[in-house]
């Protein structure tokens, strides 16, 4: 395995100079833009992240803006990419940096690892990208690649296993260290990448791959099976009254902490049961205009949500009622509540 991980740098730099897609957080080094663009591509697509990236760092220049921004501005910038967690790390992060090293970001690996919502992956994406120091950024795609290279079929999900690739990958750092790591990332997610067949013919690493020689690669990476997710059903209440729309926060632990929802409760309600529990809230309701039947997929969590579209007689009960042109320009509601707002409605 060792002769195939020194191989690397020599067949990688080249490859990756004359293939690199233009993103904008390659135009510089800023370890903020780094970190910004690491954080937000974790678990999203990089053509969703473009625009998001672009946007962000328009309202939220620096990380003593990042730091000092409000909470509502930093969510509805976000809304969409999910997993808000990311952002509410990213700020606790910048107040850290701010904090303790008068806002300029930290060069040690430790204590880049320290900082909130910082794992290993994102602290050796920023040491080698934009420090140019040799710490290796495993993550998926470079893990899918290293199975194929080496026709290895330990599960890439296995922790040791993970362990045991960025040992062997900090061995053979190059002096270029930051394209180096960005050169693995890119391999991995273009010519080597998921859920299609790899293009084995345009790898520049075709000569030495174990998997391409044994013709194994298609059927590499090997991942452990994965537990179901569990289900849970939820009557969400979209209660309209002269083009508004009631919403309310949800609380500050916990999925969505802190953003806006429709009101909801948990399981089926029936069309009768709810309208009484409209009138629990403290609502006068009219009619039920339409009920719709969506769904949301989380990590671990599937909502199957059941819509239930209601005109009421006044803005009343422990809500802030919106327009729906309000809502998208001030409340962040994500996508499992957005889905709801002014949807095609179909019995």
């Amino acid at each position: 395995m060792t002769d195939i991980f020194e191989k690397l740098p020599e067949a990688l730099l080249g490859w990756y100079e004359q293939n690199k897609r233009q993103l904008p957080w390659r135009e510089d080094r800023d370890p903020y833009h780094i970190w910004l663009s690491e954080i937000m591509l974790q678990q999203t697509r990089v053509e969703a992240v473009k625009g998001y990236y672009t946007r962000f760092l328009s309202a939220v220049a620096n990380i003593e803006a990042l730091a000092y921004a409000d909470d509502g501005l930093l969510h509805k910038l976000w809304e969409g990419l999910g997993y808000y967690s990311r952002v509410r790390n990213l700020k606790k992060a910048a107040q850290v940096i701010v904090n303790q090293y008068g806002g300029v970001f930290p060069q040690d690996h430790k204590q880049i690892l320290s900082l909130p919502g910082i794992g290993p992956y994102t602290a050796g994406a920023i040491c080698s990208i934009a420090f140019n120091q040799p710490v290796p950024a495993v993550d998926g795609n470079v893990l899918r690649l290293v199975s194929r290279l080496t026709n290895d079929p330990t599960p890439i999900d296995d922790p040791v296993y993970k362990k045991q690739i960025q040992d062997q990958l900090r061995t053979i750092y190059p002096e270029q260290a930051g394209d180096f790591t960005q050169a693995l990332m890119e391999l991995g997610a273009t010519v080597c990448g998921p859920n299609r067949k790899p293009d084995c013919a345009a790898c520049p690493c075709k000569d030495f791959c174990r998997g391409y020689q044994a013709g194994t690669a298609e059927s590499l990476p090997v991942k452990l099976p994965k537990k179901p997710r569990k289900q849970e059903d939820k009557t969400v209440f979209i209660l309209s009254c002269n083009g508004a729309y009631a919403l309310q926060k949800r609380g500050a632990q916990g999925l969505l902490a802190g953003l806006w929802e429709f009101p909801n409760v948990s399981g089926k309600l029936s069309a009768q049961e709810s309208l009484g529990k409209v009138e629990e809230m403290g609502l006068k309701p009219r009619d039920i205009m339409s009920q719709v039947e969506r769904k949301h997929i989380f990590t671990h969590i599937q909502w199957k949500m059941y819509g239930v579209y209601v005109e009421v007689a006044e803005p009343a009960g422990p809500f802030v009622w919106l327009t729906e042109e309000e809502i998208r320009k001030q409340a962040a509601l994500p996508t499992a509540f957005r889905q709801f707002l002014l949807p095609d409605k179909e019995n």
